[in-house]
């Protein structure tokens, strides 16, 4: 394509996303003048950013948005692929580069997992994982490589899409140095910049033994579980960076499930046309010493492709190799067959909580010094009381936790208010937490999503039926409404028609169970983000 009418087409785009609810297009200018288009099929986009923060900001924050507008605007689903362009980042292009801002919802960080899906899979540029967003006109793109020098990437890149697939694009096709691709680590997400808690620390010491050791009997498959957003895919990738490392002779494939099944779909499709296309599939994932696959919850229904899974599963072990599952709950909580919760659950299971304070507080200072280490400014600071503010108010989700953090260094750098006080931040971040005041939640909220999930009337709940099932979910209403709404226990026991004592009484039984019962635990997470959501 033209470079004249790729620019029309990419100033078509950013004005898309910038119509879209909730983008902010201060944000979106700010991003998208640091992307470049360089080539472009029916199907395929290919951008180039000044440096790898913008690259890596971009596709875990703005990717979907880009997607959804292509889509708008020309109803064909695209893949986006963002690179970087090594001659503006070795030329220090634009060094005050703004930090990356979240425009209107979850963002993912750095460090965070991956998981939504579509970071996971290691999709291009867009905002947060949402679709739709986009922003004015990208003049004046900050990349200074020249049309000659651009011209055979461009090119390149959009051949190497139509001949071998989205996934294979994943990594740089320039670069065989390049640690971005799906068979390859990723060059952020490390043991170093894991920050370890009480909540964490068994599953990263085992994540640690396993990509020492790959394939002990006891720690094989290494299975690690926990809700989204609590650093699984950071620990997976942070043992495929480790292996890579230290042992390069071994193979190491990281495959999210959303992926996984993809390839599937894509080989089995293919199977009648080009008989090599199945075998090819199934054999480039046993030929893996280290194989560790992402979300795999995701395979629940997928029968056919579960069944392929577990034939690699069981010839990798089989043959002492390493497999790493991850998932946002236990082996025995996924709706698979039985022989699968068995044979995932046949090495190391390990959990990981919802991160303390001193976690949460430790994440936003890691947070802080990658910032301080990529854009070069050694003196940037936020101020301590607005770091507690950010731990204390977040979710135990810590990608929330990071977009909170990059909105406060967005609005420090950006719009240059290094003074920014507590007061400002209280005012910046008003609807940012989930379950924050702008939610208004209430009793009757909580009550009708217990009501749901345990299957009883609302009759039943605030009545004086003594069933089992009834004085539990009761409990567990009670406990939610104690502990998300923060309110008296008198004022709690007039919405279930109960006194002051009873209140009390089911508070306390819920957290006495709590302490000794990891599946209430993930049960009572699962409601307060199924009540978040409302």
């Amino acid at each position: 394509m033209e470079s004249e009418k790729l620019e029309q087409v990419w100033r078509a785009v950013c004005d898309q996303v910038k119509s879209y609810n909730n983008i902010d297009p201060s944000q979106i200018n700010a991003f998208f003048s640091r992307l470049q288009p360089q080539a472009m099929s029916e199907d395929f986009l290919m951008l180039t950013a000044d440096n790898d923060f913008i690259k890596t900001w971009i596709e875990r924050h703005y990717v979907d948005f880009i997607k959804q507008a292509l889509m708008d605007l020309y109803r064909t689903a695209f893949t986006v692929l963002i690179e970087v362009d090594i001659a503006a980042e070795a030329a220090g292009a634009n060094p005050a580069a703004p930090a990356p801002a979240t425009g209107a919802s979850t963002a993912a960080a750095p460090t965070a997992s991956a998981t939504s899906a579509g970071a996971a899979t290691g999709t291009p540029a867009s905002d947060g994982g949402h679709a739709a967003a986009g922003e004015p006109a990208i003049v004046q793109p900050a990349v200074q490589q020249t049309a000659t020098e651009q011209a055979p990437r461009a090119a390149h890149a959009a051949a190497a899409y139509e001949t071998r697939g989205r996934e294979e694009l994943e990594g740089d096709p320039y670069d065989e140095d390049e640690t971005d691709g799906p068979d390859r680590p990723t060059s952020t997400l490390t043991f170093e910049n894991f920050v370890i808690g009480d909540s964490n620390r068994m599953a990263y010491s085992m994540a640690v033994a396993v990509a020492e050791m790959p394939g002990k009997a006891h720690l094989n498959p290494l299975f690690i579980y926990g809700k989204s957003g609590l650093g699984k895919t950071h620990l997976l990738r942070a043992i495929q960076n480790y292996v890579h490392e230290t042992m390069p002779n071994l193979s190491t494939i990281y495959v999210d499930s959303a992926e996984l099944l993809s390839d599937y779909m894509e080989a089995s499709a293919a199977h009648d046309k080009e008989k090599s296309s199945y075998k090819n599939f199934k054999t480039r994932y046993e030929e893996a010493d280290v194989l560790l696959i992402d979300d795999v919850q995701y395979l629940q229904g997928k029968k056919q492709t579960l069944d392929i899974v577990f034939q690699i599963f069981n010839k990798l072990t089989g043959q002492g190799r390493q497999v790493v599952l991850s998932a946002d709950r236990a082996p025995k909580n996924i709706d698979i067959d039985e022989r699968y919760k068995s044979r995932f659950n046949s090495g190391g299971t390990f959990d990981i909580q919802p991160p303390e304070i001193e976690t949460k507080l430790g994440i936003v200072k890691s947070f802080v010094d990658e910032y301080r280490a990529t854009e070069g400014k050694a003196s940037f600071a936020i101020p301590d009381d607005i770091q507690m503010y950010i731990a204390e108010s977040s979710s135990s989700n810590i990608r929330e936790l990071k977009s909170a953090v990059t909105k406060v260094i967005y609005q420090m750098t950006f719009f240059n208010q290094p003074d920014l006080s507590l007061d400002d931040v209280r005012s910046l971040l008003e609807n940012h937490f989930s379950g924050g005041p702008s939610k208004r939640l209430t009793i009757a909220d909580i009550q009708k999503e217990v009501e749901t999930f345990y299957k009883v009337s609302h009759a039943d709940l605030v009545g004086k039926k003594r069933t089992r099932n009834i004085i539990y979910a009761r409990q567990i209403a009670i406990y939610l409404s104690r502990q998300m709404l923060d309110l008296p226990f008198n004022d709690i026991g007039k919405k279930f028609n109960r006194d002051h004592s009873t209140v009390m009484y089911s508070v306390t039984n819920v957290e006495e169970k709590m302490k000794e019962s990891r599946e209430l635990r993930e049960e009572l997470e699962t409601l307060k983000q199924l009540i978040r959501e409302i």
